[in-house]
């Protein structure tokens, strides 16, 4: 399936000079979604996942359903200040400023094998510092699954050392 068709370009969203690759077309439809979801997961079938973790927002939509599909528990990476339990949390530099991301401290057990999703890699910054926060509990992190990788911004250096999976590739 052509999920390019899919996506929708926004220019300067959120600030001026960004341009935004908006999934949300290919989240209304039906068979585009399906089809997403199963393919990440069947990707990552035979490397024996135990928690998929997705970063706030899109992580989560395409994240909880790949863990569904997989048969395994999902863990969400919030934003400051949602989660209602003790977090451990993570500062990190964004292409356009700061942020910050937490997950509950018991998230993940020692060893446990981690398949880390979100929507889109643009320069790496938010998926190395979700990364760091899953191996700071002690999770083996198994990959990334992404639908969208841009691939001029060269975040996959970031996290070179995963299996990194992508449904569209942009230059």
């Amino acid at each position: 399936m052509d999920l390019k068709k899919y996506i929708r370009d926004i220019p300067d969203f959120p600030q001026k000079g960004i341009l935004f690759r908006d999934i949300t077309p290919l989240l209304a439809d039906k068979d585009a979604f399906k089809y997403a979801v199963k393919a990440i997961a069947e990707h990552f079938k035979d490397k024996g996942i135990e928690k998929v973790a997705g970063i706030e927002a899109r992580g989560f939509i395409i994240g909880a359903p790949v863990a569904a599909e997989l048969g395994v528990g999902f863990v969400p990476i919030r934003k400051p200040g949602k989660l209602p339990f003790e977090v451990v949390r993570k500062e990190y530099q964004l292409e356009y400023g700061m942020s910050i991301l937490e997950v509950h401290k018991d998230a993940v057990k020692k060893g446990e094998k981690v398949l880390m999703i979100d929507d889109l890699l643009a320069t790496g910054g938010t998926a190395h510092a979700a990364s760091e926060l899953i191996e700071q509990l002690g999770g083996d992190i198994v990959g990334w699954g992404f639908v969208i990788v841009l691939k001029g911004l060269k975040g996959a250096e970031k996290l070179k050392k995963y299996d990194i999976f992508s449904l569209i590739d942009f230059d």
